[in-house]
């Protein structure tokens, strides 16, 4: 014979956690808001008392008692605020974190055999980036080194120039990069016919040269709908 656990505790303790996380969850939501709104407060009333006297100077004694000169200096004070912080934020941003960047850039590139793969991986990062990103219009396949044998490149141009001149066909460029280091490559003017356009995205194309071929787009390409089923 079974006994079975009912214990009419269990239910009871089951809510006191759900409740128990559901507050602690509120209360981490709501406490960088509450940081925030306290700081600027605070930072509102010092620069508002500091620089209280200054703005009442120029003011006539007639005028000093009115509330609507002491609602002016808030709105005023809370501007001044703004202005503070957003410079603040620009100057931290554009000015110490382009400092603080190049001295940590320095100091990965001083450390013997931290400095090649922070190179390697700098390459990488600036070879792929958003700008040089566009110059690859698409992903392809092209037969390389031998007939046979398949590569993937990435088209750079369709340009009619000297070499489709010289022989006498639509020639197209592309880049075959090295794997898993796309920083180098090949660059190969091939014939309209072989070259095989694919439809994955540059992206995709690049994840599958940097990870050789471990990362492989589906195919075939699922639609957004379908996966947000």
């Amino acid at each position: 014979m079974t006994a079975t656990n009912s214990s009419p505790h269990l239910a009871p303790q089951s809510r006191f956690v759900t409740l128990r996380n559901a507050f602690i969850s509120g209360a981490l939501l709501l406490a960088p808001l509450i940081v925030t709104v306290w700081a600027f407060t605070n930072i509102i009333n010092f620069v508002g008392g500091t620089f209280r006297p200054l703005f009442f100077f120029f003011v006539p004694e007639t005028f000093r008692d009115r509330p609507s000169l002491t609602i002016l200096w808030d709105i005023l004070a809370t501007l001044l605020v703004i202005i503070l912080v957003t410079g603040l934020g620009y100057v931290s941003r554009y000015v110490f974190g382009k400092y603080f960047v190049s001295i940590g850039e320095r100091f990965m590139l001083s450390i013997p055999g931290v400095n090649a793969v922070y190179n390697t991986v700098k390459q990488i990062v600036d070879t792929f980036g958003t700008q040089n990103r566009n110059l690859f219009n698409q992903v392809v396949l092209v037969q390389f080194p031998r007939p046979g044998v398949w590569a993937i490149g990435f088209l750079t141009s369709k340009t009619q120039g000297e070499a489709q001149a010289k022989t006498a066909e639509e020639v197209w460029t592309v880049f075959v990069p090295t794997s898993p280091n796309p920083t180098s490559g090949f660059l190969l003017l091939l014939p309209r016919g072989e070259v095989t356009e694919l439809a994955m995205s540059v992206g995709e194309g690049m994840k599958m040269v940097i990870s050789g071929g471990a990362v492989v787009p589906p195919w075939p390409q699922v639609k957004a709908a379908d996966l947000s089923r």
